[in-house]
């Protein structure tokens, strides 16, 4: 897709970020970036810890989750 700059900027389509509520704008380079910023949900692992009988869970949590 191309888009004509214009004196007000630049028009990105809705439809390109949907179910997107904020993005950061950078420029590196030669190239803008245009990055959805949100709850990621990776940030949230370990927020609710549980408490069990493993004294080597949180080293080893590979091992208990995807081995039988």
């Amino acid at each position: 897709m191309k888009a004509k700059v214009t004196e007000q900027g630049l028009f990105i389509p809705k439809q390109f970020l949907e179910g997107i509520d904020e993005v950061e704008i950078r420029k590196e380079r030669n190239t803008i970036l245009i990055v959805p910023v949100g709850d990621d949900p990776i940030f949230q692992f370990g927020q609710q810890p549980i408490v069990c009988d493993l004294a080597d869970a949180s080293e080893q949590h590979d091992r208990y989750i995807y081995e039988p």
